[in-house]
């Protein structure tokens, strides 16, 4: 292989050119240059911790098999900053592996009588060989799977190392019940009262659970999100508003005739003096003793755990209580009594379970109130309104105010009146002021076998006993059944009876695996070095993490991003990392769509694959039946709308998946899939080939040192090129990826509008030469077959992947012209061309000479001429 051919070095030197080709055989050229890359092995990352690095990730696939194309959209754009970053002298890593473990495997194995494991492994071949098709620069000498004992393995010694930094632990806690999937559901999983999964509506049990401690970082994971400028707000946000920092107070209620108290989070300890009732969740611990002695509050904790106890179903649902026989004593209002109530809006997760309700000013507590009967006393005065006649009705006062009604906060403002209370509570010993989070530690257990066993043995007489880490790792046994509902592992007759390795004694396997958003927690760190002997390469892992660009869905702003955040900086407090932030820049690319169909007459969804479309209207296939054309939405195989990938390879090849998924929007954006966009990016490429070899055809081979003087045409060509270089550099750089397009459009255009019959001399076929290299370089990173058959039949010897991107000249990417506008007494007349800081006179001059300004002078003299350089000549008559 040569080197990269250098300015004045025979760079528009020919030789051995191909005889041209009317149309470009993408079938031929995609494999072709497939093979050179991997015999090159041209996108493995070099292990020189020295060079400049990038590391580039997309959100690694769940291997279902096919790949759709979301995936050919994310990966694509990874790919375009990959093979960028590389030309541009880093050492790239570009990774792709398989989030392999998960329910849906299990769901094969049951439905279609085959081991998780085998299904799973041959979804990873499926999708590898169709990642492949698309030329991906990857380095898949770093592919990993999730469900190969060699990556879990080094995840469970890690759990090992949590569990001993008191980072990981086990209780028995209220946990969300998937009654379909028979699993635990982590809070991030429930969606509107949901299983994320099945759809099912989610149940609440009481079991032994385990947990990774990430309240431990709540504060810290919230503060760090301002650090995190290179990350979409609305994520920040989300994380924000999930981590969910509250500051108030805790207030304990005696209960009357008892010493036991009732704890209440509020962050609204000012309007304490309009507490008319005490509501406690269905799962509040004074709500499951009265359960055991009275039938009917039994009934109504059924009643509220069937209808759903996520923050969303609680939102929706009628606000409905259970009076229980107790009263608790105001702590600030001697003598004063409220009643205690089960509620089924109020949440379990959020503070102590238990709030007081001050119905005048907040709303919930309100509908409350007047559905039973209770006071409504209001305590914080609007402004402008008067204390003796102010009342509230339907609405509840949740603004700001003035403190009355309210003893010894009467006056203050709302905050005055928080710290004062929160003072007050402290020196009586009824409670504190106080700062809370909504984030809850992660529940990592689940019921299932197609996951990473939890590497703990249970002992009656040790209790929990970490497997020894030379005993790792623990292997899923092979020999399961599906027949039964629940945990494989619980049924299987001999896994899960061993010794305890402290003592000797018969124990009993941890029989609950890993959620699988533990698998993905780390992954990016064990990229770095997946064969290493430990989780991590440290020397490896110091160079390059953080990921630079990280790539993915909005949709896993919460559950993956946040876990990975706390993940990165457990690791750190058990020595595996030195860093706290995994990904120092993020992109979430919107989703891929089509319009959907169905049969008016059977409802059916149809397929793309079987609709023709006429016009406005749509039929049948074959039948020539009507369709119905729905709206537009995410591509998923409910709807049927789906186009699969390898058909539009097949059909097209993969430059043209690629463009057009990078020119239809711009990425953060949701795209459509049309066929006509599809049919116009193939037209482009056919385009870019016609134009190339209409420009081989023309140009001699020469040789000789690069033209000292350039002007006309020639200057012309080396302006457009290099502009083009600047702008797509800058567009890719900013993750514009359809401007970059529309300026290779642009560029294309005016290379076929130049045509080169003005470019016959030396310096004109400098600019050809040149002009054509800089289009093959332009799009390698988005067409890269294409841009290699161009690079070859140009002349190089070298492949493009392997050659450094163009430089833009900044002399020949100033405009030596300026367009200014010319008015008549403020009005515009003409436009014209003049050099870029021309004298003052020469502007003028060629201003007046104008004919439209001559016409609107009508033979008068101008009074004055106003020239703006390089903008305006005004000329006023």
């Amino acid at each position: 292989m040569d080197a990269p051919a250098k300015p004045g070095h025979d760079m528009f030197n020919v030789p051995n050119r191909k005889p041209t080709m009317s149309r470009y055989n993408f079938l031929e050229a995609e494999t072709k240059w497939q093979a050179a890359w991997n015999a090159r092995n041209c996108f493995a990352s070099s292990a020189d911790t020295t060079l400049p690095k990038y590391y580039v990730l997309e959100m690694f696939p769940y291997p279902s098999g096919r790949i759709h194309m979301g995936h050919v959209r994310n990966y694509t754009m990874g790919d375009v900053v990959a093979r960028y970053k590389r030309a541009k002298g880093f050492n790239v890593l570009h990774p792709m592996g398989w989030d392999a473990f998960g329910l849906p495997a299990e769901n094969a194995a049951r439905d279609m009588k085959v081991h998780p494991a085998a299904w799973t492994y041959d979804n990873i071949a499926n999708m590898r060989a169709e990642l492949k098709r698309m030329g991906l620069a990857l380095d898949w000498s770093k592919e990993l799977a999730t469900c190969h004992p060699g990556y879990y393995q080094y995840q469970q010694a890690i759990f090992l190392d949590f569990f001993k930094a008191g980072l990981a632990y086990r209780k028995e806690a209220f946990v969300n019940w998937d009654p379909v999937d028979h699993t635990v559901l982590a809070n991030e999983q429930v969606i509107d009262g949901k299983g994320w999964r099945s759809g099912a509506p989610v149940e609440k049990r009481k079991l032994s659970q385990w947990f990774l401690k990430i309240t431990e970082y709540a504060d810290d994971l919230l503060s760090a999100l301002s650090s995190l400028e290179r990350w979409p707000e609305k994520v920040r946000l989300m994380q924000e508003n999930w981590i969910g920092k509250s500051t108030g107070a805790y207030v304990r209620f005696r209960i009357k005739g008892s010493d036991q108290r009732i704890e209440v989070f509020t962050t609204r300890p000012d309007t304490l003096f309009g507490a008319s009732f005490i509501a406690v969740s269905p799962d509040h611990a004074i709500a499951e003793e009265a359960a055991q002695h009275d039938p009917k509050v039994a009934a109504f904790i059924a009643e509220c755990r069937a209808a759903g106890t996520s923050e969303a179903a609680v939102e929706t649902q009628e606000k409905k209580g259970h009076r229980l026989p107790l009263e608790v004593e105001h702590p600030l209002m001697p003598g004063r009594t409220l009643p205690v109530y089960i509620a089924n809006f109020v949440l379990i997760e959020y503070g102590t379970g238990a709030i007081f309700g001050c119905p005048a000013h907040d709303q919930r507590d309100l509908d409350f109130a007047r559905k039973y009967g209770l006071g409504v006393i209001p305590v914080v005065l609007p402004p402008d309104a008067d204390p003796k006649t102010f009342a509230v009705g339907d609405t509840a006062y949740t603004d700001d105010g003035v403190i009355y009604n309210s003893g010894f906060l009467d006056g203050l403002d709302s905050e005055g009146a928080k710290k004062k209370a929160g003072a007050k509570l402290k020196e009586q010993g009824d409670g504190e002021s106080t700062t809370i989070f909504r984030l809850r530690d992660w529940l990592v257990s689940r019921q299932r076998y197609w996951g990473c066993p939890i590497p703990i043995i249970h002992c009656d007489a040790c209790g929990p006993v970490p497997v020894p880490k030379e005993d790792l790792p623990v292997l899923l046994p092979d020999d399961v059944s599906f027949e039964k509902p629940g945990n494989p592992l619980d049924h299987h007759p001999s896994w899960k009876h061993v010794d305890c390795p402290k003592c000797g004694k018969k124990a009993r396997r941890e029989t609950d695996t890993f959620d699988t958003f533990v698998d993905s927690s780390w992954y990016f760190a064990r990229f770095c070095a997946p064969r290493h002997d430990q989780p991590v390469d440290q020397t490896l892992v110091d160079y390059w993490l953080p990921v630079d660009q990280y790539i993915g869905g909005v949709e896993h702003a919460i559950l993956h991003l946040l876990y990975s955040r706390f993940f990165t900086r457990a690791l750190k407090k058990t020595g595996h990392v030195k860093l706290d932030e995994p990904f120092a820049g993020l992109f979430t690319q919107g989703m891929v769509c089509h319009e959907t169909y169905r049969d008016p007459k059977t409802g059916e969804w149809l397929n793309p694959a079987e609709v023709e479309k006429q016009g406005e209207k749509a039929v049948r296939v074959g039948s020539g039946a009507p369709v119905e054309i729905g709206r537009s939405e995410k591509m998923s195989k409910s709807k049927k709308n789906v186009v699969a990938p390898d058909v539009i390879i097949g059909a097209y090849g993969a430059d043209t998946a690629r463009w057009f998924v990078l020119s239809d929007s711009p990425p953060e954006r949701d795209m459509e899939w049309t066929a006509s966009g599809v049919d116009g990016a193939w037209r482009f490429t056919q385009r870019i080939w016609r134009l190339t070899d209409q420009w081989l055809e023309a140009l001699p081979g020469i040789a000789g040192a690069t033209p000292a003087v350039a002007e006309g045409p020639a200057l012309d060509l080396r302006r457009a090129s290099h502009k083009a270089i600047a702008a797509v550099s800058d567009d890719i750089e900013k993750f514009r990826f359809n401007r970059g397009v529309a300026k290779i459009y642009e560029f294309v255009n005016f290379l076929a509008d130049l045509g080169t019959e003005k470019l016959a001399d030396a310096p004109g076929l400098f600019a050809r030469k040149e002009a054509l290299d800089t289009l093959a370089q332009l799009i390698g990173p988005m067409m890269p077959h294409l841009a290699e058959e161009i690079w070859q039949r140009l002349g190089h010897q070298t492949l493009l992947a392997e050659t450094a991107w163009p430089q833009a000249d900044p002399q020949l990417i100033i405009d030596d012209q300026a367009t200014v506008a010319i008015q008549v007494n403020g009005k515009l007349r003409a436009t014209i061309q003049l050099p870029r800081d021309c004298d003052r006179a020469v502007a003028e001059a060629r201003a007046l000479a104008e004919d439209a300004v001559i016409r609107a002078m009508d033979g008068k003299s101008p009074k004055k001429v106003v020239v703006v350089p390089n903008r305006i000549v005004n000329v006023v008559v």
